[in-house]
């Protein structure tokens, strides 16, 4: 199975949590197992590419968050947030 890097613009037009609601809801029929066989691998397959777009949106988010710091004398700062 060829994965393509682009996501689908119906997907890249979700937001975080429109994407994840159908995620959601294509592993709870996929986990039913009634999908016949072509259903099934066409919902992985969007599931990958809903999972990608979550993930993507994450780091996004993740890097606009700043980390609020007061140095010794009181200042008030920011820097990224991160590790």
């Amino acid at each position: 199975m060829k994965e393509s890097n682009t996501i689908p613009a119906d997907i890249a037009a979700l937001s975080f949590e429109e994407a994840l609601a159908e995620l959601e809801k294509l592993v709870k029929q996929l986990e039913d197992g009634k999908a016949k066989l072509d259903d099934a691998i066409n919902a992985y397959q969007r599931g990958a590419l809903l999972k990608r777009h979550c993930e993507t949106k994450l780091r996004e988010a993740q890097a606009k968050i700043e980390q609020i710091s007061v140095g010794p004398d009181g200042t008030i700062s920011t820097k990224p947030f991160g590790p």
